[in-house]
Parts: structure tokens; C-alpha cells; sequence
């Protein structure tokens, strides 16, 4: 029986709490009132004041445009998927300190930490220890999953700082229409900020709980012979929890239970971007190192356990509109992932020394054409091809000779490389001025397992000019990772290379409603069915190994409500309910929780000058690998920012799990812990200055 599956449980509300319904009932309150409220406190506008509002406070009567969802500019509403954008405003104003914090105030989205890395839940589907496999990371357009594990990084392994982000593009449901592997239950897009923005030298310091410090310098600017550009570079340290305890490890020998000193994490980054023309030129350099205080994959507790991620690209884009019809786009890229650790483990009661390495490099291009063409339809048709020229891993224990000489005891070699290309095409077509339908299909052929075709179509309805009906269906896939088709170290994991494919059927409703001006609100239905799911099977021999399983499913409904105001005043409030099951036995997923809330909102205390800002987000309970159950929990994060008021210096303070929230988040099958505690009440200063 697969260990990520647990006991059934219903899907409607039975288990809604009497807290939940209270937390609910109040945000309700609150966004109905939302218009009073902003006038209560600040007065009526004038329309002479109300035209002076900074772009910043968009409303909702100037829909906004997203990119990602058909790899060209259109509204929100005449995108073929649900979509969230979270903006550089948004970010600065909630005080988020990393890209998993962003991602958990997202709608259908919840976070897992293990003390190591962030693992990001979309649609009940959130198991422990997956490296963000099934959603697809871009930055600015370009594949940033690795060719190792296909790992979409989001903590501080997250490869740019989170100051460069001018907005970020949640498209939710299956992307490899468009995006090929990866992009199972989203597409991420981040976009970054532009020399412009900047108008010179941007410094930034900030200082938090556990000894944590970050320092960022950039320089931007447009230059007169049309000359962009943006260098950067940022520096984060953190010395972590001194003393974390964990209960499986109470004995003597074991210090305990007590992890000391050894929870420190800490990023290097440098980034560069340029833009002439239609040309642009995208550099960068990220490297994390983590101790990891839980003793994963057997190790020796309370010895240190050291990890390093470091990757990079170089991508060069031409992009360029011909006519106003015709739009042509290329990039080629360079990209390297390397990953190390460093751990203690016993053999044979003989402390060994033990590291894995990964080395990873690869090439990609992309080929696309945008046209109109009969009037009613907008054509897009693209080429895509990969070529992983270096995909190594390797295992092996740090012998010593003598005094002088040490030897490497092999478990692991592998050595590959890999290939794939593919091709695609869509259509817009308008078939009247209420009703446009999206069709398009993609076919990827990867040298490992063949091909694949993912269709995707929708059917989209403006039967009013603020009220939208879309109605669509998608197929999505996941290759097989290097890691789950060729790591066997001859101690706990077996290779399988004749892994299938994961492929996905899903089925949407979204209704989407403009309520006057001030509010926006979003409901959506999915269904998700999952064949060859790829999973951990524990073998006859106590080992592990990543096998295809049939019979994996999802339903659920996400409500969204959306407030701006010309004040300033703005918000959002959603609820998901949700339930994902499958396998041998049909049972509830691990680390599913079937309910999640949240209400995030931005109240301006000094016009456009100092601005108070809170989360509240509700996780329900979760079954773990053990069967066990991880309760409910709520956290609370406030946030004060200030700009303008002196001068081009912005001040942010924010303290976050403001009442000391105490929970825990399932882990996953490398660590012994069934359940992992999580961080209490933390604090972060900010100062940014421009000159």
C-alpha cells in the first residue's frame, strides 16, 4: 500500500469547526462593508482628488492584463484559465520575506517546511518531500525547473531576490499545452522589475528574528540611446533556531532530542538583466547553503548536515511586433543546476562521512509566432527544444587511508544525458463579440518514453460586459525526473527506468463577476483525474522505489473577493474546499488539508505614506505519512510599511505568527519525524533607500 495515501474522509463540510465558520462569517462581514468602511474612516473623494490617485491603485474598472496564461497580453478575463497576479505593491505593503510566503496568501495554495526546503501544495495535492514537481517556475518566461529533479525552487532557494519582482502570474490548471513538463497543476511566471524602475542606485537592509540579516544593492536605469538595464546583488544570513527539539530522538545518546546550532541557512545572488531593442540579455547566479537540523536519510542526529543548491542561466531573447498583427519571439538559454551535501551517517557501528553531488547543465530554445489572421482568430505556433548534455548524480562515503590520504566508496555513479523537442499551436477564435473559444494542443517527444499530446480548449462567455462564464478542459503531463528514473544507492532507494509519464484530465468552471467598481469576485469548480502518478513503493527489501499508480483524483470549489478602493483601502478574501484521493485504496492524500482560508488587506493609516497591512490564513487538519493527523491552524502576520516620508527612504517593520501560533507540518519519507514544528512569533525590519 502506497504510505503517501491515508484514511477516507468526507468532502463536503462535516468537518468545518466552529472557529473556521466564525473566521469565515467575519471576513463575509468585512468585504461586504468594504466601500463604508474606506469611507468611514477616510472621508468621500472628490473627483478631483479621486484623479490623482498613483497608478498603483488600480481599480477594477481597468481589468487588469496577465501574459502567461496564452503566451501573449490579454485580459484577465479573456485568459483561458483562472488567474492571480500579485504585484511589486502587494509585496512590499504584506512585508513577504521570501516567494513561499507570497505563494501561501494565493488562493488554493499552502506551504510545507521541513527545515530544509518549501514544498508548495496546489489542489490538495501537497506531498511530503515532492520538490514542487508538478508546478512550472518561469522567471520573466524562462523554464527554471532543473534537470535533475525538476525542482521548482521557492524558499530561500528561490534563485533572485524577491526586491526584483515587479508582479508575479499564478495561471491555475494544466499548462503543457503550452509549457510542455511540469506544468501539471500551475504555471508560475515571475516578471521582473526593469531598469527604469530603479532610476539609479537602490540599497536595501533588513534584520529579523534568529540572527537574520539581508543586504541588496541594484543599480537600474534607461539610457537616452535606448540602453536598459539592471545589475544586482543580495546577501542573506540566517543563524536559525539554536535549539529545536524532536521527540523521536529523546534518548541520551541523542543529545536528547535537542538539534543545537545547526538550523543556519544563508543565499548569495547576483543578477543582470539587459534590454536593447528587441533584443534582451538575462544573467544569473544563486547559491544556498542550508544546515538541516532533522537528521533526513538516516543521518546522525545533532551532527551537521550540510546542503548546497547553486544554479544559474544566461537567456537571450529577440522579441519583436512586425505589424500590429504579427508578433515574433525566440531565446536560446544556458542553464546549470549543482547540488551537494555533507552528512554523518553509521555503518557497521563506524561514523562515515557521506555526500551526494549533482552536476546538471543544459541548453534550451524556443521558437514562437503570434498572428491574427481572418479577422476572428489569433494563431500562435512555436518549436521548443531541450538538450541536457550533463545529468550526473552521484553517492559515495568519505573513507580514510592514513593520516594524509582519503578514499571515496562509491554507492552511486550515474551518468546521462537526454533530449526532447516539441512543437505546439493555438487559436483565439471569436466566434462572436460574447463568445470566444481557445483550442490548442501540444506534442512533446522525449527520447526516454516517447511522446505525448496535450490538448487543451475553452470555451469563454461575456454575456455581460462585467460578468464572465468559462468553461474549460485541459491535459497535462510530468516526465519522469533523472532522480526517480536512475538513483539507486544500493542502501534505500531503487532506480526504475520504465517510469511512465504522470498525465492529468482537468475539468474547470469559473464565474467571474465585477461588482460596481470596488470588488471582484471569482468561483471556480475542478476535477482532476491522475493516471500513472508517480509515488514512493516500499519494496520487500526495505527499499524504495518510484512507481507509476493509477486512480488519483481531486475535486473542489475556490471562492475569491477582491476589494480596491481609491483610498487606498484594498484586500482579499478566498476559501478553497477541496478533497484529493487516490490509489490502492482510495484514501485521503497525505498533507491534503481539505479546507483553506485566508484574508489579506492593506489599510492606508497616512495617504499614500504609511500603510498598515494583515494576513489571516486557516489550514485544516492533515493526515501524515503515519497515518497521523496534523491539527487546524491559523496565522496571523501584520506588516507597517512607510515611503515618502523621508524622502526616497521606505521603512517596513513586520511581526509574523503574531499569537505565537504553535503547529506542525507533515514530513516526508527521508526524515524520521512524522510531523515537524514550525516557527513561532518572528519579527523583520526593512530599509530601502534610493539615490
Amino acid at each position: 500500500m502506497l504510505s503517501i495515501f491515508n484514511k477516507k474522509n468526507s468532502f463536503f463540510f462535516s468537518e468545518v469547526n466552529g472557529k473556521f465558520k466564525t473566521f469565515f462569517v467575519v471576513l463575509s462581514f468585512l468585504f461586504c462593508f468594504f466601500p463604508s468602511l474606506c469611507l468611514a474612516e477616510f472621508g468621500q473623494f472628490s473627483e478631483s482628488a479621486s484623479a490623482s490617485i498613483s497608478e498603483e491603485s488600480i481599480l477594477f474598472q481597468e481589468i487588469p492584463s496577465v501574459y502567461s496564461a496564452s503566451k501573449y497580453e490579454q485580459k484577465v478575463t479573456e485568459a483561458p484559465s483562472s488567474v492571480s497576479i500579485i504585484t511589486w505593491d502587494e509585496i512590499k505593503k504584506y512585508g513577504y520575506r521570501n516567494f513561499s510566503e507570497i505563494l501561501r496568501s494565493v488562493r488554493g495554495f499552502h506551504i510545507t517546511y521541513d527545515r530544509n526546503y518549501n514544498y508548495v501544495g496546489v489542489r490538495g495535492f501537497g506531498l511530503p518531500g515532492d520538490y514542487n514537481t508538478r508546478i512550472l517556475l518561469l522567471i520573466d518566461g524562462h523554464r527554471i525547473n532543473d534537470a535533475i529533479y525538476n525542482q521548482a525552487p521557492i524558499g530561500t532557494d528561490f534563485p533572485i531576490d524577491i526586491d526584483l519582482i515587479d508582479r508575479i502570474e499564478i495561471i491555475r490548471g494544466p499548462g503543457s499545452s503550452l509549457y510542455g513538463s511540469n506544468a501539471f497543476f500551475a504555471v508560475v511566471n515571475v516578471i521582473t522589475r526593469k531598469g527604469r524602475s530603479f532610476k539609479g542606485t537602490e540599497v536595501s537592509g533588513e534584520a529579523g528574528s534568529f540572527e537574520t540579516y539581508k543586504t541588496r544593492m541594484s543599480y537600474g536605469e534607461k539610457f537616452q540611446n535606448g540602453l536598459e538595464m539592471i545589475l544586482s546583488g543580495s546577501f542573506f544570513e540566517s543563524g536559525g533556531r539554536d535549539r529545536l527539539f524532536f521527540q523521536e530522538f529523546d534518548q541520551a545518546e541523542n543529545n536528547y532530542g535537542i538539534a543545537e546550532n545547526i538550523d543556519n541557512d544563508q543565499f548569495k545572488n547576483i543578477f543582470a538583466g539587459f534590454l536593447y531593442r528587441d533584443f534582451s540579455l538575462q544573467l544569473n547566479y544563486h547559491l544556498r547553503e542550508k544546515d538541516v537540523p532533522t537528521a533526513p536519510y538516516e543521518s546522525i542526529f545533532n551532527e551537521r548536515f550540510f546542503s548546497a543548491d547553486e544554479r544559474g542561466w544566461a537567456d537571450l531573447k529577440y522579441e519583436r511586433t512586425l505589424d500590429e498583427d504579427f508578433h515574433l519571439l525566440s531565446r536560446v538559454s544556458y542553464n546549470f543546476y549543482d547540488y551537494n551535501d555533507d552528512y554523518y551517517t553509521e555503518q557497521s557501528a563506524e561514523k562515515l562521512k557521506t555526500s551526494d553531488d549533482v552536476d546538471s547543465q543544459w541548453l534550451q530554445g524556443e521558437v514562437q509566432l503570434t498572428k491574427m489572421f481572418l479577422e476572428k482568430h489569433k494563431g500562435t505556433i512555436g518549436v521548443d527544444y531541450r538538450l541536457n548534455f550533463q545529468q550526473d548524480q552521484r553517492t559515495y562515503y568519505h573513507i580514510a587511508e592514513n593520516t594524509n590520504t582519503k578514499i571515496k566508496r562509491e554507492l552511486l555513479d550515474d551518468k546521462h544525458d537526454s533530449e526532447y523537442w516539441a512543437v505546439y499551436v493555438q487559436d483565439e477564435f471569436s466566434i462572436t463579440d460574447v463568445l470566444t473559444l481557445h483550442a490548442g494542443v501540444r506534442f512533446d517527444y522525449f527520447e526516454t518514453f516517447g511522446g505525448s499530446a496535450s490538448p487543451r480548449a475553452a470555451l469563454i462567455y461575456t454575456p455581460f460586459e462585467k460578468t464572465t462564464f468559462k468553461f474549460l478542459y485541459g491535459r497535462a503531463f510530468r516526465e519522469p525526473n533523472a532522480f526517480e528514473l536512475y538513483y539507486d544507492d544500493g542502501i534505500s532507494q531503487i532506480a526504475n527506468p520504465n517510469l511512465n509519464p504522470e498525465t492529468i484530465d482537468t475539468y474547470e468552471i469559473i464565474y467571474e463577476q465585477y461588482l460596481g467598481k470596488y470588488l471582484r469576485g471569482t468561483v471556480v469548480g475542478f476535477y482532476n483525474s491522475i493516471k500513472d502518478f508517480i509515488a514512493l513503493r516500499e519494496e520487500v527489501d526495505d527499499r524504495w522505489k518510484f512507481d507509476n499508480v493509477d486512480g488519483v483524483h481531486a475535486k473542489g470549489v475556490e471562492f475569491e473577493l477582491e476589494g480596491k478602493h481609491e483610498c487606498g483601502l484594498e484586500g482579499r478574501v478566498s476559501y478553497t474546499i477541496q478533497e484529493a484521493k487516490g490509489g490502492d485504496t482510495g484514501d485521503i492524500l497525505a498533507n491534503s488539508p481539505k479546507h483553506l482560508a485566508s484574508l489579506n488587506i492593506i489599510v492606508p493609516l497616512i495617504k499614500r505614506k504609511l500603510f498598515l497591512s494583515g494576513e489571516e490564513m486557516y489550514t485544516s487538519k492533515r493526515k501524515t505519512l503515519e497515518d497521523n493527523v496534523v491539527e487546524d491552524f491559523f496565522v496571523t502576520n501584520i506588516t507597517l510599511y512607510s515611503r515618502n516620508i523621508f524622502k526616497t527612504m521606505e521603512v517596513s517593520g513586520g511581526v509574523f505568527n503574531v499569537f505565537d501560533m504553535k503547529y506542525d507540518d507533515p514530513g516526508g519519507e527521508e526524515h524520521e519525524q512524522d510531523t515537524i514544528a514550525q516557527d513561532g512569533r518572528t519579527f523583520r525590519i526593512k530599509i530601502t533607500y534610493a539615490f
